[in-house]
């Protein structure tokens, strides 16, 4: 069927994972409503739900936002409220806010698709050391276990992707480099394919689970990783 005459909503636009799902389901015929930190803090409960409803009908939505907030690995002794918090609040309350705000209008028309990007991280350990990205993205599956159930009856998929290493952005790029040589062979050791991820084989798995033959599919976390899930 495709995505003609659907809208869609992807957060976290502006660089990397985000930018490219967005640009795939736009070619794949959905109107798409590209959202990130210049637009609206998602964080903020105001300000997500009036944002997002103020767009009226939404099909789709595909929430990419996150990150670790520029931090790096300190021990958890050292780790401040503030820097747990920002980075909880960046993955898994822009969720929770996007979600709150959208699910109405999709249980009132009986048709939804919901994708959520969480990582690698959030089924394993952070290769960061940021034990709030960890907790932060192994919350967020199950926040889309918990919300295919609910939402299931009304004609809403929830699902997950969890990426592997993807160069896509300036963080990712400077965490490759301090690897080194060395560092970076032992990774691509570890990943069947021997590769590291591109934003686009993300956006090709949340097009598979926002389009419209995909509604027997809700609560799966799909790792795309090269097959590194499997060491």
């Amino acid at each position: 069927m495709g995505l003609d005459a659907m809208v869609a909503v992807v957060s976290g636009t502006a660089q990397g994972i985000g930018r490219a799902i967005a640009d795939q389901i736009e070619t794949a015929g959905a109107t798409v409503h590209r959202v990130d930190r210049d637009e609206v803090d998602l964080s903020d409960a105001l300000d997500a739900t009036e944002y997002l409803r103020d767009l009226g009908k939404v099909d789709i939505l595909v929430h990419a936002a996150g990150g670790v907030c520029g931090q790096q690995h300190s021990p958890i002794e050292d780790i401040t409220d503030e820097a747990w918090d920002a980075v909880v609040d960046a993955n898994l309350r822009t969720a929770f806010n996007s979600v709150r705000a959208l699910a109405p209008g999709m249980k009132e028309r009986g048709y939804g698709r919901i994708v959520t990007i969480s990582s690698g991280a959030g089924r394993s350990v952070s290769l960061t050391g940021i034990q709030a990205y960890t907790s932060s993205k192994a919350g967020l599956i199950g926040f889309t276990r918990q919300m295919a159930w609910e939402l299931g009856p009304f004609g809403i998929t929830v699902n997950c992707v969890a990426p592997g290493f993807v160069l896509s952005n300036p963080t990712t790029q400077k965490q490759w480099d301090s690897y080194g040589l060395d560092g970076q062979e032992a990774l691509l050791a570890r990943i069947a394919t021997r590769r590291t991820g591109t934003p686009e084989d993300i956006a090709r798995a949340a097009l598979f689970f926002v389009e419209p033959d995909a509604g027997w599919v809700s609560g799966q976390t799909l790792s795309v990783d090269g097959g590194h899930s499997l060491f």
